[in-house]
């Protein structure tokens, strides 16, 4: 149980953390990338679609010398770019001047995190995101600058945090079923265990009559305590119960103040008014 609710606990932040950023899509492959936007508001809240193609230079820091050519089969493009060697801001501000429609940052080397492109707005209209150095590798490798191939998803807004409550919602209850289903029933049937279980008052059992064992005499039932199996030696004190049958005192004392009221051999109750009243008289003898 413990491994199903980590699993759907794993599951669930995943989907938040997918809604929380933007998100690229590569279509022939139908895998998502997630990705963080840059700062700027222009463009952050509409997705864009298009052919992908490999920036020319690769970082973006000079004028773009990519190649549309006359026959525009998809007049959308979307660059891609590696980081380093200039700002954020001129890759994006070239990418815009070489017609581009977005650009596609990625790192330059491999990173736990992402982080967020600090770009001064003024005058740019593209849409921008960063991504680890994983997907822009994979996105390089397999680009082929065909109509539509890849998209950029922009954040979810409020809409999010509505799924996101629900998701929430839907967690505790599953989780609640959970205990309810798995645990509930065994605390409950361990509480109703211990409650049903009687046992002899520990004065009663204080009460009974004791003999001390010899093999030679003839008084006792057995040789042999029916409790632990174990033969009497000569000298060991025994406990007799109304019933008549003895066993080891430390032996009857034990089972009467945890596992039960009967007798082991004859199931004589030890709570019946005739148990009861041997012991008293047997205590005053």
């Amino acid at each position: 149980m413990r491994e199903a609710l980590l699993g759907i606990f794993l599951v669930f932040i995943a989907f938040f953390s997918e809604l929380a950023s933007a998100t690229v899509v590569f279509k022939p492959f139908s895998i998502s990338l997630p990705d963080l936007p840059a700062k700027f508001a222009v463009g952050n809240n509409t997705a864009v679609c298009g052919a992908l193609e490999v920036a020319d230079p690769l970082d973006a820091c000079s004028p773009l010398r990519n190649e549309f050519g006359s026959n525009k089969s998809d007049p959308v493009k979307l660059a891609l770019i590696i980081r380093g060697n200039c700002s954020f801001e001129e890759k994006i501000r070239n990418a815009q001047i070489g017609g581009f429609s977005a650009a596609i940052v990625y790192d330059d080397e491999y990173s736990s995190s992402l982080v967020y492109m600090m770009v001064n707005p003024k005058g740019i209209n593209v849409l921008a995101v960063f991504i680890s150095k994983s997907a822009g590798d994979f996105l390089k490798d397999h680009a082929r600058g065909e109509k539509g191939e890849c998209c950029i998803y922009p954040p979810l807004n409020g809409k999010a945090w509505t799924v996101f409550a629900i998701c929430f919602l839907s967690l505790v209850v599953i989780a609640a079923f959970l205990v309810i289903a798995f645990i509930a029933p065994r605390s409950l049937s361990n509480w109703r265990r211990r409650n049903l279980v009687k046992t002899v008052d520990t004065k009663l059992v204080e009460a009974l009559p004791r003999v001390v064992f010899s093999s030679d005499r003839s008084s006792t039932t057995a040789e042999t305590c029916a409790i632990c199996l174990e033969d009497y030696n000569d000298g060991e004190l025994l406990k007799v119960l109304p019933c008549q049958h003895d066993f080891h005192s430390s032996c009857v004392e034990s089972w009467l103040t945890k596992w039960g009221t009967c007798c082991p051999v004859c199931k004589l109750d030890m709570t019946t008014k005739f148990a009861y009243s041997e012991i008293k008289r047997s205590s005053r003898v």
